[in-house]
């Protein structure tokens, strides 16, 4: 076997940690801002659906480069795999680069085009926290691109300690701009941009150490197309699928804003809350990248699919544990957030229509496909995955939510029927033999 039980737990166990601190920052932010009343915290809310979409290109991005390290290492070829790091941050920091551009000189448009029916004050804070986040893309992209290849070196380790300096940075940076400044929204953005540059540049000078297995070459700063093309190919249908499924996210919240400021903010805290039950998922889905995408590399599928099975268990029962922890402690979660009883109340409601389908969905839905997708199956994962949130979510909430007035209730229960069908389509093809004959 290529990965002993000892490896997987070192694996796994700092990504769960990484995935913990990083839904921190989010929460801080909500919690910390939401001091300042509603408004802000729903500018703040808003603003996150569309950073998620963009942030989420990086994430593909940097799955792209991982998925071709991992086969390579799987391939005995580090020589391959170390040239593809150098690739990799150009393709990151390029796509940064034009992307925080964009956002910043369409700020006002973009925002207007998505949540246009927004109260002023709310719009304001959203646009503050716009401008500010944009900045932190390239630090942030660059960043993704560096965990991802320690990852597939099977060292999960390095960005789990990152990510706690992160976060510290981001807290105490939020406690006094929000707080001691008087800054709101501006004060959580501005802490963000400070602990994304610090996590740039101290996982950048990490991997400039010429002894560890994958590194950053010298003299590798010229473009190599066929690399390229390689990372590309995994990258852009990623690229793609996740933009696009937040894309219907934020299509989604949209629809939420026509039901006034009290569904905004318990959505919004319902997004925090319900990243915490899934957490356990995300992290595994990191670590089958690594794992699947070494056997593949290696030519060996039967070790691919034991692992992914292997990684399936897991996965559910780290969530199980999770889940009832949150649901237990939810009420004293929801009392520290200084926002109406309205709110609150919905907020509740939403938490369990999540994790209790998410208990037995998610890890079909989002886990899965990951081992699909380190073995280059990209195309038919972004098929489902978008033809789904078309189909199933975007249409669904508008039926449910806006057209039967069951308001966000009715876009959740959207999103589970979303969920139903990513189900079904990703364990038939698992299950086939198809994904298996993709190469790259």
């Amino acid at each position: 076997m290529m990965f002993t039980n000892a490896q997987l737990r070192k694996l796994i166990f700092p990504l769960v940690m990484e995935q913990l601190l990083a839904i921190t920052v989010g929460m801080a932010d909500t919690m910390m801002v939401s001091q300042v009343g509603d408004a802000a915290v729903s500018g703040v809310s808003l603003v996150d659906m569309i950073n998620v979409l963009l942030i989420n290109i990086f994430a593909a991005l940097a799955t792209g480069g991982a998925v071709v390290t991992s086969q390579f290492i799987g391939k005995k070829r580090q020589d391959l795999a170390c040239r593809s790091v150098n690739q990799l941050y150009l393709v990151s920091g390029v796509v940064s680069l034009v992307i925080m551009a964009l956002t910043l000189i369409f700020r006002s448009s973009l925002l207007h085009l998505l949540f246009g029916s927004i109260e002023a004050d709310v719009m304001e804070n959203a646009l503050i926290y716009l401008i500010l986040s944009a900045l932190s893309y390239p630090f942030l992209a660059i960043y993704n691109s560096g965990a991802a290849i320690f990852r597939s070196m099977g060292n999960s380790r390095i960005t789990m300690l990152i990510s706690m300096l992160m976060n510290a940075v981001n807290i105490i940076g939020n406690a006094i701009l929000i707080f001691g400044c008087g800054m709101g929204a501006a004060g959580a953005a501005t802490a963000s941009l400070i602990s994304r540059m610090l996590a740039c540049v101290i996982i950048t000078v990490l991997l400039t150490n010429q002894k560890k297995e994958l590194h950053l070459l010298p003299g590798g700063w010229k473009a190599d197309w066929t690399l390229i093309r390689k990372i590309l190919y995994i990258g852009i249908p990623s690229s793609l699928e996740n933009s696009l499924f937040q894309l219907g996210r934020v299509l989604v919240v949209s629809i939420i804003t026509y039901f006034g400021t009290v569904q905004i903010t318990a959505n919004a805290i319902a997004n925090n809350l319900d990243s915490m039950g899934i957490l356990p998922g995300q992290a595994v889905g990191l670590a089958m990248i690594t794992v699947v995408g070494q056997c593949v590399g290696a030519g060996d599928f039967q070790q691919a699919k034991k692992y992914t099975i292997k990684l399936l268990k897991i996965t559910y029962a780290i969530m199980a544990a999770m889940i009832v922890c949150l649901l237990l402690l939810q009420p004293w979660i929801l009392s520290i957030y200084n926002v109406s009883d309205e709110a609150r109340a919905l907020a509740r409601t939403l938490i369990y229509i999540h994790n209790l389908c998410a208990l037995v969905l998610w890890p079909l839905s989002f886990v899965l496909p990951n081992a699909l997708r380190a073995a280059n199956d990209v195309k038919y994962t972004m098929a489902v995955s978008i033809f789904s949130m078309c189909a199933f979510r975007v249409l669904f909430s508008y039926i449910l939510g806006y057209q039967m007035g069951m308001g966000a209730i009715g876009v959740w229960i959207a999103m589970v029927i979303d969920w139903v069908f990513r189900v079904i389509m990703f364990t038939a093809r698992f299950l086939g033999n198809k994904w298996q004959t993709h190469k790259i």
